[in-house]
């Protein structure tokens, strides 16, 4: 299929950085040019990132990665989310008379964990010091950055709660009452601040780099920051379940809180290593669709033809079925994810796929384990009219709307260096429509615990200090035993579809990272959400308008519930790959935001 491309993948051999906003790779950028190598230049691009994007993640979120370290030749996953507070129990939610948890203010809240995260992959990785990598995102916060057009619109959806109930939010994002226009510049002082006091506080430690480190860390999880956390969420605010109700997170819980690493799940594909983040995540469901796919000759069919949509979609009904019934945090439960990817397992499974659309939701069925059912939720309403009934309360996933704007939540960076280093991060979390302003610390908190289930037994029920099971998943790809690619996108429930049509693209169709990026993209929302109300769209096909009509009109025969979506309106994706010395880089054009640079 030839691609029509708006900007040209980018090469050298240099470096190169990629992500969500031209800014945050801009800094990127200029972090390598100043002799850092991918891991500072990441760390310093997701600390702008959180300043320029505050609608998509903020350092009161997390941020899950995966990185290659080219002189160890270690693949490494760094768990960067953040953990149930120590108060978060599904009898004090019971006590509440709630049955879900909300998808928006305080309760919601996870332990941060975004900006300890970045110090350990500085720490351990990087060679710069936290107040060289907080720089630029200082001088963001206190300078100003343009407003998104996105961001103006995100705003809109809840001027009306900031205006009457979160006001510390008001009084940032609005301009006496009223909404700002896009483009309009602006100013957090007060984050800037936090980060500057951060910054301060690791320059005036005894010691080296590594002492440096250890005080921002401290400033954060001991210090100022756990400080105004603890004392701010001790009043009750509005949120999503119409009541006002205080936080169940404190200073202790971030004391306790340090990020920490893991083997990460693989899968072998079609000559490349696919590695993930574990089942806490909902990672390996791309490895589980390519374990699917692989009984399939995907280079034969065309990528915009109604047999390779229909084979995709159906394989990922099947995976995302699985991630429903068994993930959850390995510390907590079980996950067969060995079963899930066995060979025969899913040679076995693949006889479900056939030339109709699967209405149903069809977990596997493995010995030894039982699978707990789901909760029944909104009944009557679809995801968008649940959405915008919940609106009024906050908005518990960023983008939940399709009205002609890219839907896509979250913020994504990849960064590849000369020397074979590489990351691949989505930080996510901590925005401003889902939870009030700290006003002494210029953010506010995240909301990642509406994905857990009040339901005793279920892999993803609600246990202190348990890892939910979030959306965010970063992704690198080796090829022929060498570090090859790291990728991702924003999008939530999203995210292991349109990184997988890019990815098969790239493998199967023999398009460069850019074409493959740009190239039409498509999803399924047919198995239950993770965010809030938590419903399910069976036999759901979203679908960008570029596709042919004939695929459109064959796919709806086929019995698949078809919504075709303005032509550029699914996915943010970003990679960079290198290989024999060769880096390379693309962004999507998606929300006019996204850039790669290399050399």
């Amino acid at each position: 299929m030839a691609i029509s491309l708006t900007r040209p993948e980018l090469s050298g051999t240099f470096g190169a950085v990629t992500s969500t906003h031209w800014l945050a790779s801009s800094v990127g950028f200029g972090v390598l040019e100043r002799g850092g190598n991918a891991f500072d230049a990441a760390v310093a691009t997701g600390l702008t990132l959180s300043v320029v994007e505050p609608h998509l993640n903020g350092p009161g979120g997390e941020a899950p990665m995966i990185l290659y370290h080219a002189k160890t030749r270690r693949t490494v996953v760094v768990n960067g989310q953040g953990v149930a507070p120590k108060a978060a129990t599904i009898a004090k939610f019971r006590e509440l008379n709630l049955d879900m948890v909300p998808g928006t203010g305080f309760l919601a809240a996870c332990v941060p964990s975004t900006f300890d995260t970045w110090m350990h992959v500085l720490s351990n990785y990087g060679t710069m010091t936290p107040a060289e990598v907080l720089a630029p995102a200082i001088h963001y916060a206190h300078n100003g950055f343009p407003l998104l057009p996105s961001m103006v619109r995100t705003i809109a959806m809840v001027q009306k709660l900031f205006n009457t109930e979160w006001k510390t939010s008001a009084a940032l994002w609005l301009r006496n009452g009223e909404l700002p226009k896009p483009g309009e510049y602006q100013k957090n002082p007060a984050f800037a601040d936090t980060y500057a006091r951060i910054a301060k506080e690791s320059e005036a430690a005894r010691g080296g780099r590594e002492k440096k480190i250890e005080a921002a860390r401290a400033a954060w999880s001991d210090g100022f920051v756990a400080e105004a956390i603890d004392k701010f969420v001790k009043t009750p605010v509005m949120d999503s379940s119409g009541h006002r109700h205080a936080g169940l997170i404190n200073g202790g819980d971030l004391s306790k809180w340090r990020a920490w690493e893991e083997h990460p799940a693989t899968f072998d594909y079609a000559g490349y290593t696919v590695a993930k983040c574990g089942p806490w995540n909902q990672g390996p469901v791309f490895l589980q669709q390519l374990a699917l796919l692989a009984g399939f000759d995907l280079a034969k069919m065309p990528p915009t033809s109604p047999e390779f949509v229909h084979t995709v979609v159906e394989a990922a009904k099947l995976a995302f079925a699985d991630r429903e019934a068994y993930y959850g945090d390995p510390s907590f439960v079980n996950v067969p994810l060995s079963q899930l990817l066995d060979k025969k397992h899913n040679d076995a499974r693949r006889k479900l796929i056939t030339d109709k659309a699967s209405l149903e939701d069809r977990p596997s069925v493995l010995e030894g384990f039982k699978i707990i059912p789901t909760p029944v939720t909104g009944k009557d309403e679809n995801i968008e009219a649940a959405t915008e009934k919940a609106m009024p309360m906050g908005v518990g996933e960023p983008t939940v709307r399709r009205d002609g704007f890219t839907k896509g939540d979250t913020v994504h960076l990849d960064t590849v260096d000369k020397d074979g280093n590489m990351l691949s991060a989505t930080p996510s979390g901590g925005w401003y429509q889902s939870s009030p302003l700290i006003p002494e610390l210029g953010f506010c908190l995240g909301t990642r615990a509406q994905m857990f289930w009040l339901q005793e037994g279920h892999p993803s029920a609600l246990a202190p200090g348990k890892r939910p099971r979030a959306t965010l998943s970063p992704s690198i790809a080796m090829r022929d035993g060498e570090p090859y690619m790291a990728f991702g996108t924003p999008g939530g429930d999203q995210q292991d579809q349109w990184t997988l049509n890019s990815f098969l693209y790239h493998v199967h169709h023999g398009m460069n990272l850019q074409e493959s990026i740009e190239a039409p993209m498509f999803h399924t929302d047919h198995f239950r959400s993770s965010f809030y109300p938590r419903e399910a769209k069976p036999g759901s096909l979203q679908m960008e308008g570029r596709y042919p009509k004939e695929t459109i009109d064959e796919l709806k025969r086929r019995g698949h519930v078809v919504e075709v979506g303005p032509e550029w309106s699914l996915g943010r994706n970003t990679a960079v790959s290198r290989k024999d010395g060769i880096v390379r880089a693309a962004a999507s054009p998606r929300g006019q935001q996204g850039y790669a640079v290399a050399r």
